[in-house]
């Protein structure tokens, strides 16, 4: 079990660095004409926005492009340290500059579109970044803000590795947690705005 748990944070290393670098990157807004909101500031027939401004274009190319790059360069550092035995990609794939890059673009898309729809449902239930709530309906909505994008992800390992549900649980579970305590971290760096 403990090289299992292992296993899911070396395979997830470059969608952890890939979030983080995607928040610096958001925040510097280094392409400006991308930072749209990816539902283009429409409504839905209910009468509120699809997503809402956070779900942005330039965050969405983020995730594609530092995922992919993180891959790249994962995969340079497991093929070096003698370590792929323990990344769930290169189990039973081949570690080349062009299964690390498709790899990547998948869990940059895995990451950014599995968060929409969450956005989506907050939208409908008028809930902003979990304000407004409280008791078990705001426990669910932060790990749900935490789990999202790790559904994703975890769902482009399956694609490679055969998990089963249990593993890909577990990886949903230890991913949010996870992602709680870096969110935590980049509050205290200033980088976000909010806790969770």
């Amino acid at each position: 079990m403990v090289r299992t748990v292992l296993m899911m944070y070396v395979t997830l290393v470059p969608t952890i660095l890939a979030g983080i670098f995607n928040m610096v990157w958001c925040k510097l807004k280094v392409l400006k004409f991308a930072a749209r909101p990816i539902d283009g500031g429409r409504n839905f027939v209910d009468g509120r926005r699809i997503f809402g401004d956070s779900k942005s274009w330039n965050g969405l190319i983020g995730y594609i492009l530092f995922n992919t790059l993180f891959m790249v360069l994962w995969g340079i550092v497991c093929a070096k340290g003698g370590f792929e035995d323990l990344d769930f990609f290169y189990i039973s794939n081949a570690n080349t500059l062009k299964f690390n890059l498709v790899v990547g673009v998948l869990l940059g898309l895995g990451y950014a579109l599995f968060e929409l729809p969450n956005s989506f449902l907050k939208r409908r239930l008028n809930i902003d970044q979990s304000k407004g709530i409280s008791g078990a309906a705001k426990v669910f909505f932060i790990f749900l803000d935490q789990a999202d994008s790790v559904f994703g992800v975890a769902l482009v390992v399956w694609l490679f590795y055969e998990l089963g549900i249990g593993l890909y649980i577990l990886y949903v579970l230890i991913g949010a947690v996870t992602h709680i305590l870096l969110n935590m971290m980049l509050y205290f760096m200033h980088l976000r705005k909010n806790m969770f």
